[in-house]
């Protein structure tokens, strides 16, 4: 059976119809769960590591946005303070890659040794994979990668053209094209650099049951040179932006593009936000990781990424909520703020900790299993709806909200997609 891609207008109206249906019952989950959204543990913890030299270590929740000041100290706390969505106010960077998206069997994931629930970079002996998946399955081509993923998330709930802004490298084929137009479709603003060495980089998200198993050809995307981001025009870009996301997987690409960003970033003041993203980041690129970790204000993460980290760095526990406080206690460049740390457990609460040692547990939106089409992009979708009410300036706890909304809409689709509607969420 070959690759299908649906594309008549009326098989359109009637998905949208049905999209517009899975939002309005996000939306009343999402309102039935706000009175139990918070639970709040706050320790004062004399046995956690962190590096003293960064001011991280204090316990008050010095504002968010800014330097605190005498004569602010009295709003100097993190609150809500509306921000005017301007165009590029977010700017991201990553691996642009179109997602080759089917069911299997769990036979097949063996047979190409994939795990569930897993992410890698493709190796040689994954390359035939991707010629059986085309040739034996339906796939639904869907325009990916994890930071452009969250980026359009984000856009889709901001509803401001061009409020954020996504490079990377595609090649100069069809591939390419297909994945500009959908971001572009979305409202984000598209800098790629486009070369004809490789191809645009593919993404094999393979559906088992409720699991996905990601496992990216990176091919183009791997060719990401800083030249391109040097140059006037797309440094212009950076400098207009505000805050910064940039997932962990970008890591294996251009370290230097990333610290460029981080450190004009901690220069002037700005947000800067990484993703641990996948263990084989944590494990296998260590060095990488520890050389951007001290920019970040604010760090996602799973449960499952937070356990690796924790082990390489002989954190000495297991228990996500200590693993937050101290990767929160790492130490910081930019000691103004407090660094925020996010990780998502699945079908648990989403453990925050502000500093060393504040946490907070915000359960997620309830769904019956019946729901779920796939897991696939649901980490992506709650860093964009977590991104999207940061810009505007909302709490860290409508923050989390906005993630938990648009993670519990996606995994009711196939793939990190959303309705064509204006996005309903308010926090």
């Amino acid at each position: 059976m070959g690759a299908v891609i649906s594309s008549s207008s009326e098989e359109e109206n009637e998905e949208d119809e049905v999209f517009s249906e899975e939002e309005e019952k996000v939306e009343i989950r999402y309102e039935e769960n706000l009175k139990e959204i918070k639970t709040v543990e706050s320790e004062s913890d004399s046995d956690i590591s962190f590096d003293s030299s960064s001011d991280s270590s204090s316990s008050d929740d010095s504002s968010f946005f800014g330097d605190s000041t005498e004569e602010d100290s009295e709003t100097s706390s993190y609150e809500e303070v509306e921000n005017e969505i301007s165009e590029g106010i977010l700017f991201s960077m990553g691996n642009p890659l179109l997602d080759l998206s089917t069911n299997v069997a769990e036979g097949f994931l063996k047979k190409y040794n994939l795990k569930t629930n897993d992410a890698i970079i493709a190796e040689e002996k994954h390359l035939p994979m991707y010629k059986d998946l085309v040739e034996f399955f339906p796939i639904e081509y869907i325009a990916g990668g994890a930071t452009q993923n969250s980026v359009k998330v984000c856009q889709w709930m901001l509803g401001v053209p061009q409020a954020t802004t996504f490079i990377g490298c595609i090649g100069n084929d069809e591939f390419g094209q297909i994945l500009k137009q959908k971001a572009e479709d979305v409202g984000v603003k598209t800098a790629y650099y486009v070369q004809d060495k490789e191809p645009t980089g593919t993404c094999a998200a393979l559906i088992c049951g409720h699991d996905r198993s990601l496992c990216a050809n990176l091919a183009a995307a791997n060719e990401y040179k800083k030249e391109h981001l040097d140059r006037k025009e797309n440094w212009a870009l950076v400098e207009k932006a505000k805050f910064y996301y940039i997932a962990g997987f970008f890591l294996t690409v251009s370290v230097d593009s990333i610290l460029a960003v981080a450190k004009h970033a901690a220069e002037n003041g700005k947000i800067f936000m990484m993703n641990l993203s996948a263990p084989f980041l944590c494990e296998f690129f260590k060095d990488q990781q520890t050389s951007v970790l001290p920019y970040a204000d604010i760090l996602f993460g799973n449960e499952t990424e937070a356990a690796v980290f924790s082990k390489i760095h002989n954190f000495g526990t297991e228990d996500v909520a200590e693993i937050a406080k101290k990767l929160a206690g790492w130490t910081k460049i930019n000691s103004t703020r407090q660094r925020i740390v996010v990780i998502t457990q699945g079908a648990e609460p989403a453990i925050v900790a502000t500093g060393p040692h504040e946490v907070a547990k915000y359960p997620i939106i309830k769904i019956k299993p019946e729901d779920i089409v796939d897991t696939n992009g649901a980490g992506d979708a709650f860093v964009g709806g977590f991104l999207s009410q940061l810009v505007k300036g909302k709490s860290i706890e409508q923050c989390v909200q906005g993630g938990h909304y648009a993670a519990n809409l996606i995994i009711q689709r196939s793939g990190c997609t959303f309705p064509k509607e204006k996005c309903a969420f308010e926090s």
